[in-house]
């Protein structure tokens, strides 16, 4: 009798299917380490109504051409999480394979080498291979949006839920975005191809970008105080200037994608962390308001979870850099790394940890001009 690797969990679990939206979705477990697979593989029991099915032996995902996110095992152990919440709502994946290709040609990628070579204060090689790594970000090799970055948003279970593509131009300012889903479909379509199972599930998913940006790391680094931007660009560019993730009173940098991104739905996951919230600038404080009043609701609904929203912007910016939106990454970008990293705040209690990182921010960001 042949014996497989992967079968369909035979455990009474059952999650929302991508495809009729209803928790009836069993996944497929590696019965070696009892590992879910990633989410789109799995049969709907709505046999009549629904009938989705994909098993891993349909596209190359037992002839190992996925990429596991880390080697160290730290992740990817999905089905026992502490901060899983089940009754978040299940939306597309999108397979590591497709993430494996885009781990590459860094230099063509603009962004990558402006921070290398074109900004003022250029950083280290090894800073930059880390930040990397960290956040997996990629390169769009050919086609409209090549040389382009790629900024996967993957969940604390480690599946991707999107790929945002973002173009820069040698001034680092941002020319054109992107999401690679879009990408891709307009590629098969282009080409007169049928498009794979994968994406043609994930784009029945009614919300894409259903993840914080960084929010894999969130169980590698399970006591550190985040800090919680806009953009996934001000993420990672937060993380080279402040230090990367070394020691729990260094801060670990997330990003929600956008203004409307700020919801209950993508914070729940910080159930229990400090949270230093940064929103960007807007003409009128409305950007500021707005998060200052759902960090209260947050805070409300989350237990032993405290959101601290900076006002360090607020006090600082001028009307233009107000009119244009600006964030952190834009005061930061100019500013000497190495000035911030030597900056290290003595050691603090846990509760004071978002007080102190507040106040190192305030010393640099005071009266310094934006970008």
């Amino acid at each position: 009798m042949m014996e497989y690797k992967y079968i369909l969990d035979k455990g009474s679990a059952k999650f929302t299917c991508a495809n009729c939206g209803k928790k009836k979705f069993v996944r497929y477990v590696n019965i070696e380490t009892q590992e879910y697979l990633p989410m789109i593989y799995g049969r709907c029991d709505r046999e009549s109504k629904c009938s989705y099915h994909l098993n891993p032996y349909e596209d190359g995902y037992s002839e190992n051409n996925y990429v596991e996110p880390y080697s160290s095992g730290s992740l990817g152990k999905n089905r026992n999480n502490g901060y899983l919440d089940e009754k978040r709502p299940i939306n597309g994946v999108i397979p590591y394979d497709i993430l494996k290709r885009l781990l590459s040609d860094y230099e063509e990628n603009v962004f990558i080498q402006n921070l290398l070579t074109n900004i003022s204060y250029p950083f280290l090689v090894e800073d930059i291979e880390e930040v990397i790594s960290l956040y997996y970000l990629g390169t769009i090799r050919s086609g409209y949006r090549a040389s382009a970055v790629t900024l996967p948003f993957i969940d604390v279970e480690n599946n991707i839920r999107a790929i945002q593509v973002k173009q820069f131009n040698d001034d680092n300012h941002t020319i054109g975005t992107d999401f690679l889903h879009s990408m891709l479909k307009k590629h098969y379509v282009q080409e007169s191809k049928s498009l794979p199972n994968w994406l043609q599930a994930y784009l029945m998913a009614d919300k894409k970008v259903s993840c914080l940006f960084g929010e894999h790391l969130l169980t590698r680094y399970p006591a550190y105080t985040i800090a919680l931007v806009e953009a996934p660009k001000t993420a990672v560019i937060g993380s080279l200037y402040f230090g990367l993730p070394d020691n729990p009173s260094d801060l670990l940098w997330l990003a929600v994608y956008n203004k409307s991104s700020y919801s209950y739905e993508k914070v729940e996951v910080l159930k229990g962390r400090n949270v230093i919230v940064f929103p960007d600038l807007s003409s009128d404080g409305a950007t500021y308001n707005e998060w200052l009043n759902k960090s209260r609701e947050f805070e409300m609904r989350l237990p032993n979870t405290k959101f601290v929203v900076s006002d360090l912007l607020e006090k600082f910016a001028s009307n233009d850099e107000r009119e244009n939106g600006l964030d952190l990454a834009d005061y930061l970008i100019k500013q000497d790394w190495r000035v911030f990293r030597n900056d290290k705040s003595q050691s603090h209690d846990k509760c004071d940890m978002e007080i102190a990182a507040l106040e190192k921010f305030e010393r640099r960001i005071r009266n310094v001009p934006a970008a």
